[in-house]
């Protein structure tokens, strides 16, 4: 007799995505913190979410927002307390609300007390906790070219003992030796002590980055590639950390150059790695070809190639990771639709483009609201490291400065960290003090207050409906994927299927109207409309309004 096993409960969940220093500040400090985000979990409970995943509220000296962290068992003054902790904890799970911790281990901050003793002298027990190598010997130059994904060489020459520590991002966030075992004992101890809190889980920042090798230099490109040794730590991580009491647990991994081969290894059920993985295919495609900052259009049929390929990749092998936006990628009503005129619409088709999508999908604090991309225009105004250091090197080889801030203005992380825009006054809602970063000049209009009294316009309203549906359709959370209209230029159409059950969704991905090729229009003529931006329409075959999408349920 065949055992029927149940679908993962995440399968049919819904994640949201909180910048903690961005979302809500009970304090007056003008940085958010656990008091606001514990006094926003009823409006995270109305919009229906399952997961609640907080970008890094360790002890940290913040010279990367908190991904630079020095005491990974405490919470740092910024945010609150381990004891507010607790509360925010028990509060979200008295609502039914899961919450997901930010799990930083590719790099520590060069403040915390294993570095500390790591570069206090060649002799340290802790030396080869971090990864340390001597000069080339040609005029003291780098132990190789391998680049920092912030700019810049990615070795740090330390004055202490002459050698070189790698740090593929900051100077400040020096990489662990996960080659060294008594790292990988410490890490997982660590994870141990926050599970046995009540944590619910993981998002792994960089978890592949932890094995590396070198590869071959072309032009700019870092130098360095993800390990094979990875699987081996991961599922030796699942053995220490999440055997046993993984059924209630969601494990994800951001795997930047990750592959669908590579995401088949990580989230096979068999491989006992990780859940599902954050993939970085999609969010590349509009990316010029020296750097991420050079900005290019993005073609429609490209973004239906990649994730239709990631779809139908992890069809029958692994779980897919769905998202637009998050803490580091500009907003995405301004990036890939039109945030003016068509806002609603916009945000509206891009949701139920990827909620409909298999896979869990994730929501970034604002996106529910329609947030868009900050319109900052001096590099006074910027705070992420990441620009900051782009700016400066550009400029200094020459570039304009006007050009390089046009091209911050668009791509810039800056974008999605302004503050969580709440109502309508000066303060957006958001603090009673001094904002760490500007809030968005159009908060008066664009705002939690305003938008949910909207009514049929109500983007809040429209998530809602989405990830309620989410919850009650087994199609939506586990039907076939198929793309239609592969080739069409502002067409995104595809079905899904499950059993006797058929849902069509199309959206224009376009500021006109979009007439539908006859073979998707034929189908329409037979189904109902499950959901809709433009409400309900007189002719469900017809035409597509401007960043119109409908979901229709054919059988």
């Amino acid at each position: 007799m065949s055992i029927e096993i149940s679908p993962a409960w995440w399968t049919s969940a819904v994640v949201y995505q909180i910048y903690p220093r961005s979302f809500a500040d009970s304090t007056g400090t003008g940085i958010g913190d656990l008091g606001g985000i514990r006094g926003k979990l009823d409006y995270l409970q109305q919009l229906g979410v399952d997961v609640v995943w907080l970008s890094p509220i360790y002890r940290s000296p913040q010279a990367d927002n908190g991904y630079d962290i020095s005491d990974y068992q405490d919470i740092d003054p910024l945010f609150g307390s381990l004891e507010e902790f607790d509360l925010l904890l028990a509060e979200a799970h008295a609502r039914g609300i899961k919450i997901v911790m930010d799990l930083v281990v590719n790099h520590t901050s060069d403040e915390h007390a294993w570095f500390e003793e790591s570069r206090s002298s060649l002799a340290s027990p802790k030396r080869d906790w971090y990864i340390w190598r001597d000069g080339d010997g040609v005029d003291g130059h780098e132990p190789n070219p391998w680049r920092s994904m912030f700019g810049g060489p990615a070795w740090q020459l330390d004055a202490v003992t002459g050698q070189y520590y790698l740090h593929l991002f900051a100077a400040k966030q020096p990489d662990l030796n996960w080659e060294n075992p008594e790292v990988r004992v410490a890490v997982y101890t660590m994870m141990n002590w926050w599970l046995d809190r009540g944590v619910d889980g993981f998002r792994m920042d960089v978890i592949n980055l932890i094995a590396k090798v070198q590869s071959d230099l072309v032009g700019d490109s870092p130098g360095y590639v993800m390990g094979d040794q990875v699987h081996d730590y991961l599922q030796e991580m699942n053995r220490e950390v999440f055997a046993g009491r993984d059924a209630d647990l969601i494990t994800v991994g951001e795997t930047p150059g990750a592959t669908v081969d590579d995401a088949i290894q990580f989230t096979s059920s068999d491989r006992l790695e990780l859940d599902m993985v954050f993939q970085f295919e999609h969010v590349g495609l509009d990316h010029g070809p020296r750097t991420k900052f050079d900005n290019v259009p993005l073609k429609l049929v490209d973004l239906k190639r990649s994730l239709g390929r990631w779809q139908s990749g992890l069809a029958d092998a692994g779980w897919n990771s769905l998202y637009f936006s998050n803490h580091d990628q500009p907003r995405s009503v301004s990036r890939f639709s039109d945030d003016g005129e068509f806002r609603y619409e916009s945000a509206t088709m891009l949701a139920a483009i990827l909620h409909l999508h298999r896979g869990t999908p994730y929501v970034y604090q604002g996106d529910e609201i329609g947030m868009t991309n900050a319109g900052l225009t001096t590099i006074e105004q910027y705070q992420d490291i990441e620009s900051l250091n782009y700016y400066a090197e550009e400029v200094a080889a020459g570039a304009s400065p006007a050009a390089v801030l046009a091209s911050l203005a668009f791509r810039s992380r800056d974008n999605a960290r302004t503050p969580m825009q709440w109502d309508a006054t000066p303060l957006a809602g958001f603090t009673t003090g001094t904002p760490w970063l500007e809030i968005t000049p159009n908060h008066s209009t664009i705002n939690v207050a305003t938008d949910r009294a909207a009514g049929p316009r109500s983007i809040f309203e429209f998530y809602r409906r989405l990830i309620a549906l989410r919850h009650e359709s087994t199609v939506v959370s586990l039907g076939v994927f198929e793309m239609l209209e592969a080739e069409h230029p502002t067409l995104y159409a595809f079905t899904r299927t499950l059993g006797e059950e058929t849902l069509l969704v199309v959206g224009n991905f376009s500021g006109v109207p979009s007439e539908l090729p006859l073979a998707v229009a034929g189908e329409l003529v037979i189904g109902n409309l499950v959901i809709g931006n433009y409400g309900e329409v007189p002719d469900i075959a017809g035409a597509l309004l401007p960043w119109e999408v409908r979901v229709v349920r054919l059988r």
